[in-house]
């Protein structure tokens, strides 16, 4: 049986190993269940969600995100495309620019080849876990704005998982708040206020590398 944590809820994350254990055991009606898989956003969500895959006995893959920013202004962002094609539009923007549809196809051809880059990287001999129909746990090591998370749901979405459950170890309240109504569940560790960014709640905050991606994919990937 899998218990809840009773770590101090201000106290930091060794690392996000650590961070996954202890998301891990507030999952634990997910555990042992066919229908559960993990998809965690590479980087720094892989050692997160492989801690969970592990202990909670379910599947792990990634799911990998790109924003597709205006030309010359890649921080506004015209929408984003995901893992297995699954794309969000921002309209608004579309429409305050005057990007057409052409425009947008351009962009995010674009990105879709560093999807498929970054998912040949990750996954070389596998094709992606089964999302439509399944509960999916979609795993980051922390929230800050919330905004990759929530283009990740709202791309999820597309894939018709039948549950999509958002966890992550730490965030401020009101960003898990936002989320809370995109996603059917959201579970996080700590949520503290103030909040001084996700980095702050690690001790050990490195950069993931991409070996390291692999080799955890590697470990936990199985088959659903």
């Amino acid at each position: 049986m899998i218990h809840r944590p009773q770590s101090d809820p201000q106290s930091l994350f060794t690392n996000r190993a650590e961070a996954g254990c202890e998301l891990a055991l507030l999952l634990g009606a997910y555990a042992n269940r066919s229908d559960v898989t993990v998809l965690a956003l590479p980087r720094g969500g892989v050692p997160v969600g492989a801690e969970i895959a592990r202990i909670i006995h379910a599947p792990l893959d990634v799911f990998v995100v790109r924003k597709l920013g205006v030309p010359g202004h890649e921080e506004l962002a015209l929408g984003a495309i995901a893992s297995g094609g699954a794309t969000v539009i921002n309209e608004s923007v579309l429409r305050e620019l005057g990007f057409s549809i052409a425009d947008l196809e351009a962009v995010a051809g674009r990105e879709a080849l560093e999807v498929e880059r970054r998912e040949a990287r990750y996954r070389p001999t596998h094709e992606p876990l089964r999302v439509e129909g399944r509960t999916v746990i979609l795993v980051d090591d922390g929230l800050a704005t919330g905004a990759t998370m929530r283009v990740a749901v709202r791309a999820l979405r597309s894939l018709r998982p039948a549950r999509l459950v958002v966890a992550v170890p730490v965030g401020p309240p009101e960003t898990c708040r936002d989320l809370r109504a995109e996603a059917d569940e959201v579970v996080c560790v700590r949520e503290p206020d103030p909040f001084d960014g996700v980095g702050a709640w690690y001790r050990n905050f490195t950069q993931v590398t991409d070996d390291e991606v692999c080799e955890l994919l590697k470990g936990t990937r199985r088959a659903d």
